[in-house]
């Protein structure tokens, strides 16, 4: 019989912000334990203790894969933590009987299916009279070639949980009717038609994309702040997060507590938002029930996400706190990257780049008490870039592996 362990959190899937969930529940002693299929940066984390690779969330063995895990090492209580969003339709779906074995940091189906699906979003969000983009409902290429809209558009997955290359981008834009049509036929054979959702585009860059981010428990929040994309990559159409800023911005954050209010929400969200200069109002884009790219600037700005979830779930009482404003996270090398681009157009001056480093800072990859994945960090990056880029026939069937109970400690 396996021997008893303190109880500790199981982390499926998802990248940087799964590494910062990793750090900040080792950094308290809380052992981690990392499931993936995809992106490894967080098992080479010195406070992940121990990674599997598996067959994905969308595998039809994936609840039995977790029960087994739990069975074989002693994870009963454990918490389990989405990483990504097939993670979290997976542990949502299988709420119960998963409960049965751990405790689960994932809202049940019906309430999550609201932000797992964006066409749901919108209708929520109309309801509320909350903003959104205006949507368009083609039923085929015929109506999409048709289409009364003014270009440009943008074209997104109602849901990504399938890994190709319209999911992976999030959102394609396009300009005119040709590349509408284009995109479309191509994204039609990624998702099918029925899971495509077609917007209108509304200008600006990254600096006019808000977020409000948060811990909820049954309909009010533990922790929360709102941050400011200020800059990002691709920097005209970024799919990224490259430099993000806590600010102060109510009407987000009104906008987001009457969402998340509606459901009688409990846990972990951020929920995006663009600002429409043409009309002067935020409109709401996507709600991520799961753990994102820039979480750590949570811990920075004084709200640990994590370690509310962690409380929360155990039972703990927990004051509401809330982020300070001036505060901010960076992708090392994709900002950089970014900043360059910005510079060359003219729209960033070297020393507005250096202040960025002046703020108080969380880094994606890189921190001293966990060197490793800031020194893997490019390597992966590319190797990742290649392997999408190799035929599939050539790679094989998976990057990673796929044999169920595949460990490294």
């Amino acid at each position: 019989m396996p021997s008893a362990r303190p109880t500790g959190a199981l982390i499926l899937g998802g990248a940087h912000g799964s590494l910062a969930f990793a750090r900040s529940l080792g950094r308290r002693g809380i052992p981690v334990w990392f499931v993936t299929d995809d992106h490894p940066i967080a098992r080479y984390s010195r406070y992940t203790e121990r990674s599997f690779t598996w067959a994905g969330a969308s595998d039809e063995g994936a609840i039995e894969f977790l029960k087994t895990l739990a069975r074989q090492h002693g994870l009963d209580g454990w918490l389990l933590i989405a990483g990504g969003d097939p993670e979290v339709r997976l542990l949502s779906q299988h709420h119960a009987a998963l409960a049965g074995c751990f405790r689960v940091a994932v809202a049940p189906w019906e309430t999550a299916r609201w932000a797992h699906d964006k066409r749901l979003t919108y209708e929520r969000a109309q309801t509320l009279g909350i903003d959104y983009p205006l949507c368009y409902q083609p039923r085929d290429l015929r109506q999409v070639a048709e289409l009364d809209c003014r270009f440009p558009v943008v074209l997104k997955p109602t849901v990504r949980e399938r890994k190709n290359a319209f999911t992976r981008a999030k959102a394609w834009r396009a300009d005119d009717r040709a590349s509408l049509v284009a995109r479309y036929q191509a994204a039609a054979a990624l998702v099918g038609e029925r899971a495509i959702v077609l917007q209108e585009w509304i200008p600006g860059g990254g600096a006019a994309q808000f977020s409000y981010a948060g811990v909820w428990q049954r309909g009010r929040p533990l922790a929360s702040l709102v941050a400011r994309r200020s800059r990002q990559y691709p920097v005209d159409f970024g799919f990224t997060s490259t430099f993000v800023e806590t600010v102060e911005r109510r009407e987000v954050e009104e906008a987001a507590c009457r969402f998340l209010r509606s459901l009688d929400y409990s846990g972990l969200v951020e929920i995006e938002f663009k600002y429409d200069e043409r009309d002067g109002r935020y409109k709401l884009l996507d709600v991520n029930p799961r753990a994102w790219t820039w979480n750590a600037l949570g811990g920075k700005a004084g709200v640990d996400f994590a370690h509310v979830l962690w409380r929360s779930a155990m039972g703990e009482a927990v004051e509401p706190l809330r982020g300070r404003a001036d505060v901010a996270w960076m992708h090392e090398t994709r900002d950089l990257l970014a900043a360059s681009i910005e510079m060359w157009r003219g729209r960033l001056s070297p020393a507005q780049y250096l202040r960025s480093w002046r703020k108080p800072l969380a880094l994606a990859a890189i921190a001293k008490d966990d060197p490793l994945p800031g020194v893997v960090e490019l390597p992966l990056a590319v190797a990742r870039v290649v392997a999408r880029a190799l035929p599939q026939r050539v790679r094989g069937p998976r990057a990673l592996g796929g044999s169920h109970l595949r460990s490294s400690h």
